[in-house]
């Protein structure tokens, strides 16, 4: 796919070259094509350093070391799904422990079900197809802001300071569904506005297919989950579109909406159509449920998101002051690219802010205009560091803040080692060793007013945690009583029995997971009922004597197949949970062999 939308900048960039618009006089023809050809040229060598330094960070970022962090309960209701879809075969229809999951669009648990047929219990593999989209969000991001500024590097700067925001590479590196819709719809604004604000002529039928693609992505963003990055993403950009100028009225328009539109209800529409005719009473409940959701659940005040930069780790202080340097700076107010960025972020965290459900997680979207207005504000800063005193302060306030804590970092990793018992010996003194370089890096980025050098150093920095630091996580998660639900995938006595648990009772996807099959919840109130289940296993908190009568155990042979504790943290940690604990009891009718 992505091959494809290549393919389409690569013509739509040559297009110019080749064709001539009967609106302009051959001298305005004369300088398009001269710029074009400048804007075309073949990079130099650093360039193209530049280009390969970008993808390295990228790799890095989304792939090494992927595995080591623990599955969450939002992750394992995604993957069991997804293991559903391959068990039962209910590709079209859903199913979480055999329960219909309509509330979240099926896009990413297809590719969740595709990657289980070819790699089964794979959690890096199912990792790496969130990281793919995280790349593709990256790739998209850099071709808006190459189209918003007409400059290679302040695209890559902004890419840079992309793969450096914390809940970026965290969304990344998780199985979950939130990087699927926004990285299709960051597809999606890149080509609308290389079609409202085109560098040079574009052909009326290229313009409808490019169109048509636009139309294709936003479908697949609806199909990730539902509109949310239209709020979140699209619309803001919408917003900001005036503030950086009047679009081009171009032949074509008119039917490239109408293209993108029917291509958009197409990709997005047939599969809710499809439920609501098969599934009517249980499409109509969801519905209900999910717009009740959104004004009744986790509903936070409208400030919420005041703290929205520091979701952007390092670059808040830099987030925070490309938000205010339009309004304090005629200057900045100039820069029609990094106004409208600014305008793009703040609209995005606005209306953002209208929602009355707020999780800091939602905040994810606005990191794409995060990164750009501190990009372009970075780029400002060195293309005016000799007149602008203040960009000089700010830069140089935040280089040696950065370097002082990457330093305590080093001092850090020392103490992981000495103090914690948690690294090995050469993982903490090389990544010391390695964070004290970077740290002397930005101070002498700081001194000499070298931007890109800093932005490159941060990226180092994460480099070296996603390398190193990342391996040593699983030393912080040892609990010496582990015993994973796991193990009764293989278990013999447990061979074509079903898993039950008690109506009363609920079951954590977390161990529906790591069982591998349902768990179903079922009625023990009666003798009726549990002759009906049986043999049969039923998965408790506790002793199944605690959890179903003594009068219905008496009349049934209880074999106890073990007690696991899918706790990754130990008995002492205030993050152990009880309900991860599961007793496993095989029931069978007396007499029975």
């Amino acid at each position: 796919m992505r091959v494809v939308w290549l393919i389409l900048m690569i013509n739509h960039e040559l297009s110019g070259l080749i064709m001539i618009n009967p609106n302009q006089s051959i001298k305005d023809q004369r300088i398009t094509t001269i710029e074009l050809m400048i804007d075309l040229r073949i990079e130099p060598e650093a360039g193209r350093i530049r280009y390969f330094w970008l993808v390295a960070v990228c790799v890095i970022a989304f792939f090494v070391n992927a595995g080591v962090l623990q599955s969450d309960l939002m992750e394992s209701r995604n993957l069991v799904t997804a293991q559903e879809m391959t068990r039962y075969g209910n590709w079209l229809t859903p199913t979480m422990n055999g329960t219909l999951r309509l509330e979240k669009p099926p896009l990413p648990t297809w590719v969740a079900g595709a990657i289980e047929l070819l790699s089964p219990d794979s959690l890096p593999a199912q990792r790496a197809a969130a990281g793919v989209m995280g790349a593709l969000w990256t790739l998209f991001l850099y071709l808006t802001v190459r189209a918003v500024t007409r400059r290679d590097h302040a695209a890559v700067v902004s890419c840079l300071i992309f793969l450096t925001c914390y809940s970026v590479v965290l969304m990344g590196r998780t199985a979950t569904w939130d990087i699927y819709c926004h990285a299709w719809m960051q597809g999606a604004v890149w080509l609308l506005f290389s079609l409202y604000y085109p560098r040079h002529a574009i052909s009326r039928r290229r313009r409808i297919w490019e169109f048509t693609a636009c139309g294709v992505m936003m479908g697949l963003s609806f199909l990730s989950k539902g509109p949310v990055a239209f709020f979140a993403l699209l619309l803001p950009f919408l917003i900001a579109c005036p503030f950086y100028g009047r679009p081009r009225r171009s032949p074509g328009n008119g039917r490239g909406l109408t293209a993108m539109i029917a291509a958009m209800v197409a990709v997005s529409a047939w599969w809710y159509v499809y439920i609501y005719l098969a599934h009517p009473e249980m499409a109509s409940a969801v519905l209900h449920k999910e717009t009740g959701a959104w004004v009744n659940h986790n509903v936070r005040a409208w400030w919420y998101y005041w703290r929205y930069s520091a979701e952007t780790g390092v670059w808040a202080l830099i987030t925070t002051a490309a938000l205010l340097a339009p309004v304090l700076s005629r200057k900045v107010r100039r820069d029609r690219a990094l106004v409208f960025a600014v305008v793009w972020m703040a609209a995005s965290v606005i209306l953002l802010s209208l929602m009355p459900e707020k999780k800091m997680r939602y905040l994810l979207p606005a990191m794409a205009p995060c990164a750009m207005s501190a990009g372009l504000l970075l780029c400002w800063i060195e293309s005016h560091r000799k007149e602008c005193r203040w960009g000089r302060v700010l830069f140089r306030v935040n280089a040696w803040l950065i370097a002082a804590a990457t330093a305590g970092l080093a001092g850090g990793a020392l103490y992981m080692w000495l103090g914690m018992g948690k690294a090995d010996a050469w993982v903490a003194v090389t990544g010391c060793v390695l964070m004290l370089c970077v740290a002397a890096w930005m101070g002498v980025c700081a001194v000499k007013m070298r931007i890109t050098g800093f932005v490159d150093a941060v990226a180092a920095l994460f480099i070296v945690a996603e390398c190193l630091l990342m391996s040593q996580v699983t030393h912080f998660f040892v609990n010496p009583e582990f015993h994973s639900l796991k193990e009764v995938r293989g278990d013999a006595r447990l061979e074509g029995v079903e898993l039950y648990s008690t109506d009363k009772e609920t079951i954590r996807m977390e161990l529906v997971m790591a069982a591998g099959r349902r768990i179903l919840p079922a009625d023990f109130s009666d003798a009726k009922a549990l002759r009906r289940l049986m043999p049969c296993a039923v998965v408790t908190h506790g002793p199944v004597g605690e959890a179903l009568p003594a009068e219905l155990l008496q009349q049934a042979d209880t074999l106890r197949v073990g007690v696991y504790d899918d706790n990754r943290h130990p008995r002492s940690d205030r993050h152990y949970n009880q309900a991860l604990i599961s007793y496993v009891t095989l029931l069978r009718a007396k007499g029975e062999e």
